[in-house]
């Protein structure tokens, strides 16, 4: 018999609220979510699963929107493969669109740093004087 896990449980195994679990269940990005005989939600192995991987699409800035389409596509079968595939493409290349832009942040925040370095040696240059 395959375990069943309560929401505080996969709340406490995903690091998503209670609250985002039922969220999620109520716009569609998880179905068939099992109910005990007092109608509390149980939910498989591979519900738990799913969430764990709604979490990562919402850590790599996926919207709502995105996540649904993409939810429509895993229910969707094999046949739908190819149109996985792209999204995944697709964000890859945000991530390295993401990264390009944090690397000129970084040269400019590396560049102020040296120029606030240097004012305050030749403020302390002139105060030696």
């Amino acid at each position: 018999m395959e375990n069943k896990y309560s929401s505080k449980q996969v709340s406490d195994e995903t690091g998503l609220s209670i609250h985002t679990l039922r969220y999620y269940e109520q716009i569609g990005l998880i179905e068939g979510i099992e109910r005990d005989e007092n109608g509390y939600r149980r939910y498989s192995e591979a519900d738990m699963i799913w969430f764990q991987v709604l979490n990562y699409f919402r850590a790599m800035g996926m919207s709502i929107r995105e996540m649904k389409s993409f939810t429509t596509l895993h229910n969707g079968g094999i046949s739908k493969m190819t149109a996985r595939i792209e999204l995944m493409e697709t964000y890859r290349s945000k991530v390295i669109d993401q990264m390009k832009e944090l690397e000129k942040t970084l040269e400019k925040i590396d560049y102020k740093i040296h120029f606030f370095k240097e004012m305050e040696r030749l403020d302390k240059t002139k105060q030696e004087k």
